[in-house]
C-alpha cells in the first residue's frame, strides 16, 4: 500500500483508477440491485443492464429502482458515472495540453538556436572585420 501511495499520480493512472472502481459499483450495484429489488429486477442480467445504463447515463428507462434502498444504490451509481466521465474527459484534455505545450516547447527551442546561429555568425563577421 505504501508503494501504491509513492507512486506519482498521473491523468492516465486517475482515469485507470476510476476505470476500475466504475466497473466495480456497475456490477456490484447490478448483483445489489437483484437482491434488494427483486420486484423490478427478477434476475441479476436485469440488475446488470440496469447499471450499465445507469452508470454510462444513457438510462432507457426500461427498469427503474423503485424502494428507497434501490434508489439509493442508485444515487450511488449515478454519482460514480458522472465521476468516470468527468475524469476521463479531464484525462483527455491533459493529454491534448502537454501535446500542445511539448510542441510549443520545440518551437521555440528550434528559434533560439536559430537566434543563436544567426548571432553566432554575426559576431564571426565582426571578429573578420576586426582583423
Amino acid at each position: 500500500m505504501h508503494r501504491l501511495a509513492a507512486t506519482e499520480m498521473t491523468a492516465r493512472r486517475a482515469g485507470l483508477w476510476i476505470a476500475v472502481v466504475t466497473i466495480l459499483v456497475t456490477i456490484a450495484a447490478g448483483i445489489v440491485m437483484w437482491v434488494v429489488d427483486r420486484q423490478d429486477f427478477p434476475n441479476v442480467w436485469l440488475g446488470l443492464w440496469w447499471a450499465v445504463q445507469t452508470v454510462t447515463t444513457v438510462g432507457y428507462g426500461d427498469v427503474t429502482p423503485t424502494t428507497v434502498a434501490g434508489r439509493g444504490i442508485a444515487t450511488v451509481v449515478m454519482l460514480s458515472g458522472i465521476a468516470f466521465v468527468t475524469v476521463v474527459t479531464a484525462a483527455i484534455t491533459a493529454v491534448f495540453v502537454e501535446s500542445a505545450r511539448r510542441r510549443l516547447r520545440e518551437a521555440s527551442s528550434k528559434e533560439d538556436d536559430e537566434r543563436h546561429s544567426e548571432i553566432l555568425e554575426r559576431l564571426e563577421r565582426i571578429e573578420a572585420r576586426l582583423r
